[in-house]
This record gives structure tokens, C-alpha cells and sequence, in this order.
């Protein structure tokens, strides 16, 4: 796909020079919107049945209704299981209730906070309905809402409430943290960990501890009453101790003698019979070994509901996931569905199911399972609020303490196995959307696909080791493409290097495996900025490749395509050429012509020639495509729709813009309908129209269409991303060529400063941007300026990129060009005849550069004669 312009040359043209910048240093293009209040973000657990009222929560009530006042940040600390999310839970669920407009809170959001990910994934989602743009990187987003929070002018003293549920590591989130110093804010967080720093800087600490005697005396008699279960005091206090006073056990007894109407005296009996049994099972519960009790009796009364034998497994299945939210479809996919069928428990005491085992399970069975799950107070269900610009929820979530699922993955009966595991993993790549066009329902998968990883499978084995047989599960690099299509370029690097690390150590460097993950390591690196580095890459990968796979294997066909790739990216045309014709040869009598990598072998012959000014060969090879691309892949398929705007591309290139930009407006509604406005070729179609009209003669048209469309690109992309810093450089220049000369000259220093910060001095995106530089301080009235920047830029630029790199010679035409404007024609004419020569030797007379540059040359020539 073409993207708009990014040349060093003075006339626009499809070169791509990207980079990346910090969100703070853009935060003027964000606008609020018209926010549809009051603003509510995350989902709040449910209230546990028979919800006991606690001194504790007075106290939250006293620090966190005063609005009006500075509070401290409440941070609730205690063991699991003693009730901390239950007591957050009411305080927002009280303050979400109130819908008077003078009294009630704005904002309020609710963060899991088990890893930074989510508190920045949420504070992206209360970004969203408070700016028209928002990046879709949730941590540019996140310093947005914090900002946003920060500001009083912003908020104007509205009401918010941030609600940080079970943070795990204080050190990881510092500069998360909502200020403390705002009257209006409040700060609701809770945890298991006692750092010093969670009693500093505007924070307070409360423990919270099991009930008290009291206190667990109330919840018990509320509920047996309420269950109409007969019981007497010396039950309950004896029920109360035997449980330690431990609230989330406590909950689980209540709710199982409910179910069954079954008397205290014998759940105790119940109970201490399966204590003596679990005591084995789970040697390092210490204080928590009732919980373990309850929880086992509760999901074997489970499993008893229709459809019998079924719940137990899913409950392993869910101590797998994410238990802050685990989306239902995942645990109603077929790859689910077919686990559950055969892994069903098969328990002599239970009637033996209706069907065979084997038997087929339907969605319906498993969300019943769920339901029963639920029924035992096991898990809980809760549809979150709809995002920005959603009709329906994204799916109903499903949750589970952290000490629930602990006691399931270790109970021998629900511990995790390798079909376990690799069925969460084939759900989860059976639910993962092909485009990802929903970004909290991907967030959601990422966070469960992680959890996978890293939960404990056995005493002597882990999930990561299952997950990593017969060579890896698909989803470990389905999880490496989701990241990569964030944006986020420098994490996508370091996952890559990590797979090809894990890959090595496992399994050698030449397993299928271990090619792949090098493959996308070295494609990352290339687009990261080093397009030498990663040849290199590619060049010792295809080695191993023709060794193992043979030289007509689809991924060494592959490799050959995107080692060509680099190094056109390296600025070697002519042999990127050569190297993707050998693979169209190759590709053609293995795939056969119609094959889809075929047709991107065509697609980047075709953009080469382009490149090389061979314009005539690329429209031929375009002709091709979209003679055959439609028949094969279809008309609505994405490659076909990407061939039709590098089509439409090369009508620019070729000077037609308007018919440019009439194909790319043909285009726009079909790639709107097909792949949603948010696509990252959605958006570059509307770029290059953008490119197109500018070039037309609009340039005040294209300037206002580069500011929506940098938007957008932030809102969809992130500031970080490549396609984003390339419509800040549109913007300048079109800002420039609207008469603002001195502003972009502005808007190209900022930019340069960011790229310079963040990708370093010899970066191609921050050359490209110090040309672009160069160019504007001549066009605001300082030619000798440029000059000087051309001639250091060119010193650059022969050290990294080489005397025949056409960014090199444009950087040349350029020096010659400006220093002929600065008053200097006799260096001009030098720098220039030198130039014209090493143009035709390098890329032949025809070439449009080389003409161009031998036009400018007798231009000199007849004006110096003329005088």
C-alpha cells in the first residue's frame, strides 16, 4: 500500500519515512469532544450475595464522599479472599447510582490493575469518550486521561473516581497514578502487597482483614435466614472459626448449603472430611487450606447440574485465563466445546450423562455450565459498559478470584494438562479476529493469551512448556502479529527477540519454528529503522532455509521476497528488483500465477519499478493484478483493494494527480464498507487523496485534510506510529506551501526533536525530516541557511547511507540547488554537473531524477549565459 509523501525532494513523491514521538508533545492536537455524560469504564464486579456491612467502609465513605475536599488516596491492603474488591465494589457501584447531575461522578473508571497494560488499556477507554481523537496506544492514551485529570481547566472541577483493583507491583505503575491534590478526584485502590510506598506521596493505607467475630456473625445469620436454613448460634460460631473468618470462604459454604438446604452441623462434617483429604493436595495453603475446602465442595456440587460433568473442567479451563475478565465466546469456541465433550467428569457417584462423552457440546451446554459455576458463587459474570461507538457490549465477561483459580490449577482433578492447554490456545486463535478492528476485545485476548503463558501447569511442568510443544503453539505468534499491528514498533522488536530466544534455547536455531520467529525478528528490525541489519538477518535466515527446506519451500520463497524488501529499504533498487523477479520465477512454477504470494511478488515489482522511474513496466504488472487479483481473491479481498490504490498511486507519480485522486475517491467507499474507517489503508487512501489534491494546486484544501487525517491517525494509530509521524510531516508541508513557511519550519523542528529523542541521529526518518527542514528555512527566506543544513545533512548521509543511495544524490541535487539560490552559482554549477553524471550512470538517462536533475542544469546554464 502507498503512503503520502515522505521524499527528500523538493516535489512530493511515495518515498515512506517514518519514526516515532512522545503523545506529550502532540497533546494540542487533541480536542474534547461533546462527552455524553456521566463517563463509565470497567466493569464493577457484582455484589456477593449477603453482602455484610463492615466499620471499614465507613471509613471509606468519610474520606472518599467529601468532594469538594483534598483527600489521600485510600489504598485498601489485606490478604486474598478477605473482601477488598467487595468493599471497592460498593463504594463505586453506590456513587455510580446517583444520577443527579449537581452530586454525581463524571468519570468514573474501573481498572483491573494486575499489570500495567490493563490500567493503561482502561484509562485509553476513558480517554476515548472525553477527546474526538485518541490514540489507540493505550499508554499515549493513558497520559492523555492523565492530563486530562490533572487539569482543572480540562475538567472543569467535575467528579471522578479512579478504582485500581488488585495492583500487583507498585514499582510498575508510578507514573499511572491519579493526582491526589485535586478536590473533585478520588482514588480507590486495592491490593495485596504492604510497600512503604502505597503510605506515601498522598496515599493512605487501610488493612483489611478477615471478619471479625461480629461481623461474620451478622453475614451468616443474614443469609441462613435469608435461605431459610435452620441454625442456631453455636453453629455459626462454630461454622465462622472452622472457616477462619475468612469472607470469600465463608461465601462459598453459605451459598452451597443454600443450594442444598443443608444445615450447618453438616457442612462442617462435610467440610472437615475433605480438609483431611485436600491437606496433601494443596501443602502450601497454610492459612488458606478452608478455602481450598469450600471451593472443592462447591465445584463438585456444580458439576452435578445439567449438563453433568462439565463444569468441573471448565473451571479448569478458567484458572488457565484471565480472571479479571475472560471473554464468554472464548469459553464457548468449538476448540472449548470439543475439550468439554470429552473431558467431561466422570465420576462414579454422578449419573452418567444423557449422551455419550464424546458426543458433541453445544454453546448453550457451556454457558449453562458457566451459569452453574456461577449458581456456587465460583464465578463471576458481568457485560461491560458499551465503548465509544458500540451498540452491543463486546461479549459478557466472565471472572474468578485469584485464590479460586489457585486451588482449581492445583487440585489434582482440574490441574492443567496439555489438552487443556493447547484447547485455551485454539480458542483463543479460533475467537482472535483476522482484522483487528475492535481494540478492546483484542486487548482482552492479549491479556488472557499472557495469562496462559505464565500460569503454573504441574509441580515438575508449566503451561509455557505445553504452549511450546511440537514447536509452539500458534497463538504464541498470532499474540507477536496482534502487537505488531499496535503500532508500538520497539515492543513488537523485543517480543520477537524474545520468541527467537525461547525458540533457540528449545529447539535449535533451525527449527520451522525457530525460522519463524527469526523471520518476523528480522522484519521488525528492518521496519524498525535498520533496513542493513535486517539483510543481513534475512540473508543468514534464507541460508538455513535452502539447507532445511529446500530452495522452492513457500518460506524460503518468503524470505527471498523479504530480504528483496530490505533491501530496497536500504536503497538498492536495481537488486531489490532482481531479487523479487527470481522469486516471481520461482513463485510462479511452484504456486502457480494465482497464488496470493505470487501476486505480492507482483505487487513489489511493480512499486520497485516505480521507485527506479520505470513507469511503464510497473503499469503493466498493476494491468496484471487487476485483470487477475479480483478473479482469485475476490473484489472486497484486502490485497485486491490495496492493488487499486497503488494503481490509482501511479497515475500521481506519473503526473495525472487528478486522475489520482479521482481512482483513490472511487476507492474510499469500498475500503470504508470492506475495512471500517479505522484501517490503517482506510486512512492512507485518504492520505494520498489528501497528496493529490495538494499537488493539484490545493494546498490549503490538503492542509485542512492532513489535520483530520493526523486525527484520526492518532486516535486509530497512536503518536508513535509510523503512518502518524508521516501525516505530521503532511501537515507542515502543506501548512508551508499555504504561504506558512516560518510554521513549517516550526512544526519540522518539533518533529525533528522528537525523532532525534527517540529513533537517534542516523535514523533515516530523522535524515528525511532534517531535509524536509532544510528545505523550508530556504522557502521562509534563508537560502544560505539551507544550504549550510543540505551540506552537513549530505555529510551525514554519504557516512550512513552511501555515495549511491538515492536519498544521497537527492540530498545532492538539493545542496546544489540551494547553494545556486544563495548566490554562489559557480558551486552550484560543480555540485550539480557532478551530480547530472553520477544520476545517468546510476540510473540511466530516462530516469525521471536524472532528468530532472540535467533539466535544472541547462535552466543554470541559460540564465548564466543570458547575463
Amino acid at each position: 500500500m502507498s503512503t503520502s509523501y515522505g521524499s527528500d525532494h523538493i516535489n512530493l513523491s511515495s518515498g515512506d519515512f517514518r519514526g516515532q514521538v512522545v503523545g506529550k508533545q502532540v497533546n494540542h492536537h487533541y480536542s474534547a469532544r461533546k462527552v455524553d455524560w456521566p463517563v463509565r469504564v470497567g466493569a464493577i464486579p457484582e455484589q456477593a450475595g449477603h453482602y455484610q456491612h463492615r466499620a471499614i467502609a465507613d471509613q471509606l465513605d468519610t474520606a472518599l464522599n467529601s468532594f469538594g475536599t483534598v483527600v489521600l488516596r485510600q489504598v485498601l491492603s489485606g490478604t486474598g479472599g478477605v473482601g477488598k474488591t467487595q468493599l471497592a465494589a460498593r463504594h463505586a457501584r453506590a456513587l455510580a447510582r446517583i444520577t443527579d447531575s449537581g452530586s454525581r461522578v463524571d468519570v468514573l473508571v474501573w481498572a483491573n490493575a494486575a499489570s500495567r497494560e490493563q490500567i493503561t488499556f482502561a484509562y485509553a477507554q476513558a480517554a476515548q469518550q472525553l477527546f474526538t481523537t485518541v490514540p489507540e496506544n493505550p499508554e499515549d492514551a493513558a497520559q492523555l486521561f492523565l492530563t486530562w485529570l490533572q487539569d482543572p481547566n480540562k475538567h472543569q472541577d467535575r467528579r471522578w473516581l479512579i478504582v485500581w483493583d488488585d495492583l500487583a507491583d507498585p514499582t510498575m505503575v508510578k507514573d499511572l497514578w491519579p493526582p491526589h491534590d485535586q478536590p473533585h478526584g478520588r482514588v480507590l485502590v486495592t491490593t495485596r502487597r504492604r510497600d512503604h510506598s502505597l503510605s506515601t506521596q498522598g496515599r493512605r493505607l487501610l488493612d483489611v482483614d478477615i471478619y471479625t467475630p461480629d461481623e461474620a456473625h451478622a453475614f451468616l445469620t443474614h443469609a441462613l435466614n435469608e435461605a431459610d436454613v435452620p441454625h442456631n448460634t453455636e453453629e455459626l460460631v462454630d461454622l465462622a472459626h472452622t472457616l477462619g473468618f475468612l469472607p470469600l470462604a465463608l461465601g462459598q459454604a453459605i451459598t452451597y448449603m443454600a443450594e442444598l438446604g443443608m444445615r450447618c452441623t453438616d457442612y462442617l462434617q462435610l467440610f472437615r472430611d475433605r480438609v483431611r483429604i485436600l491437606g496433601e493436595v494443596f501443602p502450601d495453603w497454610e492459612t488458606h487450606t478452608p478455602l481450598a475446602a469450600t471451593w472443592e465442595l462447591s465445584v463438585q456440587q456444580a458439576d452435578t447440574f445439567s449438563p453433568k460433568g462439565v463444569a468441573r473442567p471448565m473451571m479448569g479451563l478458567i484458572a488457565l485465563l484471565d480472571g479479571s475478565g475472560i471473554p464468554e465466546r472464548v469459553l464457548t469456541a468449538a476448540a472449548v466445546l470439543a475439550y468439554l465433550a470429552f473431558y467431561r467428569t466422570r465420576n462414579p457417584a454422578t449419573p452418567a450423562p444423557t449422551k455419550p462423552a464424546t458426543s458433541p457440546l453445544t454453546a448453550h451446554e457451556a454457558r449453562t455450565a458457566l451459569a452453574s459455576l456461577h449458581r456456587l458463587n465460583l464465578i463471576t459474570r458481568t457485560t461491560p459498559p458499551l465503548d465509544p461507538g458500540e451498540t452491543e457490549p463486546t461479549d459478557i465477561l466472565v471472572g474468578a478470584h485469584q485464590l479460586v483459580q489457585r486451588a482449581t490449577r492445583e487440585h489434582a482433578a482440574t490441574q492443567p494438562t496439555r489438552k487443556s492447554v493447547w484447547a485455551l490456545g485454539d480458542a483463543l486463535l479460533e475467537v482472535w479476529p483476522e482484522i483487528e478492528l475492535n481494540t478492546t476485545l483484542v486487548q482482552l485476548l492479549r491479556d488472557n493469551t499472557t495469562a496462559l503463558k505464565n500460569h503454573g501447569a504441574s509441580q515438575t511442568e508449566s503451561t509455557r512448556d505445553w504452549l511450546w510443544e511440537t514447536g509452539g503453539h500458534i497463538v504464541l505468534f498470532r499474540f507477536g502479529l496482534s502487537l505488531g499491528q499496535t503500532g508500538q514498533v520497539g515492543t513488537t522488536v523485543k517480543y520477537w527477540e524474545d520468541m527467537t530466544a525461547e525458540t533457540q534455547k528449545r529447539m535449535g536455531n533451525k527449527q520451522p519454528s525457530a525460522l519463524i520467529a527469526r523471520a518476523n525478528l528480522a522484519y521488525w528490525v528492518g521496519i524498525s529503522g535498520k533496513p542493513s541489519k535486517s539483510v543481513k538477518m534475512f540473508q543468514d535466515l534464507l541460508t538455513d532455509q535452502l539447507e532445511i527446506l529446500g530452495p522452492d519451500h513457500p518460506s524460503t520463497l518468503m524470505t527471498m521476497a523479504n530480504l528483496a524488501n530490505m533491501i530496497g529499504r536500504t536503497g538498492n533498487f536495481h537488486a531489490a528488483l532482481d531479487g523479487f523477479k527470481k522469486v516471481l520465477i520461482k513463485q510462479e512454477y511452484t504456486l502457480g500465477s494465482n497464488h496470493p504470494y505470487t501476486f505480492s511478488t507482483l505487487a513489489n515489482i511493480a512499486s520497485t519499478c516505480r521507485q527506479l522511474g520505470r513507469f511503464s513496466e510497473a503499469l503493466d504488472v498493476y494491468k496484471r493484478l487487476l485483470h487477475e487479483m479480483p478473479k482469485t481473491l475476490g473484489s472486497n479481498h484486502p490485497e485486491t483493494l490495496s492493488t487499486r490504490a497503488n494503481y490509482a498511486y501511479w497515475h500521481g507519480e506519473t503526473g495525472n494527480p487528478a486522475r489520482a485522486e479521482s481512482l483513490s475517491k472511487e476507492l474510499l467507499p469500498d475500503q470504508l464498507r470492506i475495512l471500517g474507517p479505522n484501517h490503517p489503508d482506510t486512512l492512507t487512501t485518504r492520505a494520498n487523496i489528501t497528496l493529490w489534491r495538494g499537488q493539484a494546486g490545493n494546498p490549503s484544501e490538503a492542509a485542512q485534510a492532513s489535520e483530520r487525517l493526523l486525527n484520526d491517525r492518532m486516535r486509530v494509530l497512536g503518536p508513535e506510529h509510523p503512518d502518524t509521524l508521516t501525516t505530521r510531516g503532511d501537515l507542515a508541508h502543506w501548512r508551508g506551501q499555504s504561504g506558512d513557511q516560518s510554521g513549517a519550519v516550526s512544526a519540522y523542528l518539533d518533529l525533528l526533536t522528537d525523532r532525534l529523542r527517540i529513533l537517534g541521529s542516523d535514523h533515516p526518518d530523522t535524515l528525511a525530516t532534517r531535509s524536509r527542514l532544510a528545505h523550508w528555512q530556504g522557502k521562509a527566506g534563508n537560502p544560505a541557511r539551507a544550504a549550510i543544513s543540505f551540506e552537513e545533512l549530505l555529510a551525514d548521509r554519504l557516512r550512513v547511507l552511501g555515495p549511491d543511495h538515492p536519498h544521497t544524490l537527492a540530498t545532492r541535487h538539493n545542496l546544489a540547488d540551494w547553494t545556486y539560490k544563495s548566490g554562489d552559482a559557480a558551486k552550484a554549477m560543480e555540485l550539480l554537473k557532478d551530480l547530472v553524471r553520477d544520476r545517468e550512470r546510476l540510473l540511466g538517462l530516462d530516469h525521471p531524477e536524472a532528468q530532472r536533475s540535467g533539466s535544472l542544469l541547462r535552466r543554470w546554464q541559460d540564465e548564466l549565459s543570458d547575463t
